[in-house]
């Protein structure tokens, strides 16, 4: 928690290996990842630490539909196979209280609230089960009603995953 400029989206993009730092560490089940992959980060170290974005829309692309954003991490990082992606996008669906999940899966993003796709930006980010997940001001473009329901999913995600966060938030 700060105020704007206080540096809580530099620590997010450290974390995420997106900007090197001057000097520190990033430690990672006791190891010093910045020594360990010096140049850039692993796509295991991708898979551990995940980010949720500020705004949902800019960070899904409005020509694809669900689908397509679950299923490009899901293949990348080899947690579905071509034959049982879509059911494991629908799970995560299922996870993120997008229901009925099979209705979402062929929408686009601008089809959805601002709400939904931060669900599904969630769902995005679990996909590969990560360690860290991100959240830089995740309800911040919500309306008030909306972030306490995304506030109590991330809560109750991180319970049942056993995941942990790093929130940012100005509130």
């Amino acid at each position: 928690v700060g105020e704007s400029g206080s540096g809580k989206s530099t620590v997010a993009r450290i974390l995420l290996r997106l900007e090197r730092p001057d000097a520190g560490h990033i430690m990672l089940d006791s190891e010093d990842m910045l020594a360990a992959e010096p140049r850039r980060a692993s796509l295991s170290y991708r898979r551990r630490v995940q980010m949720v974005f500020q705004d949902p829309f800019g960070s899904l692309n409005r020509t694809h539909d669900i689908l397509h954003h679950l299923a490009r991490p899901l293949l990348r990082h080899r947690r579905a196979t071509s034959k049982d992606v879509r059911d494991k996008a629908i799970d995560l669906l299922h996870a993120v209280g997008l229901e009925p999940a099979e209705e979402f899966i062929s929408r686009r993003p601008y089809e959805l609230s601002g709400g939904q796709r931060q669900r599904v930006a969630i769902a995005r980010a679990l996909a590969v089960d990560p360690d860290l997940l991100i959240a830089d001001e995740p309800t911040s473009m919500l309306d008030v009603s909306i972030r306490i329901s995304i506030m109590d999913l991330m809560l109750k995600l991180a319970a049942g995953l056993n995941v942990s966060y790093l929130y940012i938030t100005h509130d």
